[in-house]
């Protein structure tokens, strides 16, 4: 008989789906526009500013009054669709592209319970992740425990996405700052919106992949304990685009040609360049969140996208949070463990204080 390591086959199919659909030419790499100019100025000088003393001077965040239109309603439960203009500063909003500036979410809540006593959770998108159907299908079965799920179309993707752009490849460096930059503050305004308007007893925020570096970022930033949790995330964007698979689909030849306009580089110094820009998005930057208890990182043991050393990074920067390992690679995980994301969801919820209602 012969024995199959499982672990060596997950991995192998994360490097086979990888390179049919990044080493191909079926699709335009990443950056292949280059690094964006002033705009990358920009947006390293701005994301700088979303570290601890900003976070907390800039609290609460700007106001978001959704304009809701009911999608359906059945006896027990209710998804609505709503669209806001984006909570941003002008400045970002200028470097937004023009379809990007009005957000979209999906809102999907149990009927005739009332908020004080429910938990919602704000799921964030992934790489690729250009509609609400796959978070929603995660958050479905979640209202049984009195969990609503709000799921956020981000920048760039979906409506929102420059009609230049093909797919999900960005075409700067500077948008992928962008689409986080933008992503955390409408998370931020839509966490508010949850507590305080809503009235909703306890809040969360997830994400797979791209979206989980961003809901540790927002879980990190919020003034009071929430629910965070990073599903097959890594710590920090330098790992998906400069080690993991992702480098495959990466412009590097276009990066070179767009920073040859300033100074020659070499190849290895543009692989330089673009960790250090990237670096602003290392999440062990980041503060602990309010109650790391709160925090599950769920990640994949032969993930050929995020390696081991990535996730355990991020549990060690944050003392108390919990790493749960899951059997497969990035892409059999993200098809085949829900439930252990759903698991990891009531978990989290279940170590948090329900909130006192506003008066």
């Amino acid at each position: 008989m012969v024995s199959v390591n499982l672990g060596v086959i997950h991995y192998v199919l994360d490097h086979i789906y990888g390179a049919f659909l990044h080493r191909t030419k079926l699709s335009t790499p990443f950056f292949s526009r280059g690094w964006g100019g002033s705009k990358l100025d920009l947006l390293e000088n701005m994301v700088k500013q979303i570290f601890p003393d900003a976070a907390i001077q800039n609290w609460p965040p700007s106001q978001v009054q959704p304009i809701w239109k009911t999608v359906w309603e059945t006896k027990n439960a209710q998804l609505r669709e709503g669209i806001f203009r984006t909570p941003c500063d002008e400045m970002l909003i200028n470097a937004l592209p023009p379809e990007s500036h009005t957000a979209r979410v999906a809102f999907l809540a149990p009927k005739f319970v009332p908020p004080q006593k429910m938990a919602c959770v704000v799921h964030l998108a992934g790489t690729g992740d250009h509609s609400f159907e796959r978070r929603l299908r995660l958050g479905g079965p979640l209202l049984k425990e009195n969990i609503a799920t709000m799921v956020l179309e981000s920048p760039f993707y979906g409506q929102r996405r420059p009609v230049l752009q093909r797919g999900a490849k960005l075409q700067c460096v500077s948008d992928l700052l962008l689409l986080g930059r933008a992503t955390i503050e409408e998370a931020r305004s839509l966490l508010h919106w949850l507590e305080v308007e809503a009235g909703f007893g306890k809040t969360g925020i997830c994400g797979l992949s791209m979206g989980g570096v961003h809901a540790a970022m927002v879980g990190s930033l919020h003034p009071t304990p929430v629910a965070t949790l990073p599903f097959l995330a890594p710590h920090s964007a330098v790992v998906a685009f400069c080690e993991g698979i992702l480098q495959h689909a990466t412009a590097w030849e276009a990066l070179r040609a767009d920073a040859a306009e300033k100074a020659e580089m070499t190849l290895e110094q543009v692989r330089e360049r673009l960790r250090s820009v990237l670096s602003l998005t290392d999440v062990t930057r980041f503060p602990t969140p309010k109650n790391p208890q709160a925090v599950i990182f769920v990640a994949a043991t032969d993930d050929g996208y995020i390696p081991k050393h990535s996730v355990i990074e991020l549990q060690r920067a944050w003392p108390g949070s919990e790493v749960r390992w899951v059997t497969g690679g990035h892409v059999s995980s993200f098809l085949l463990h829900n439930d252990a994301f759903r698991k990891a969801i009531i978990d989290s919820l279940n170590r948090l204080e329900w909130k006192e209602p506003f008066l």
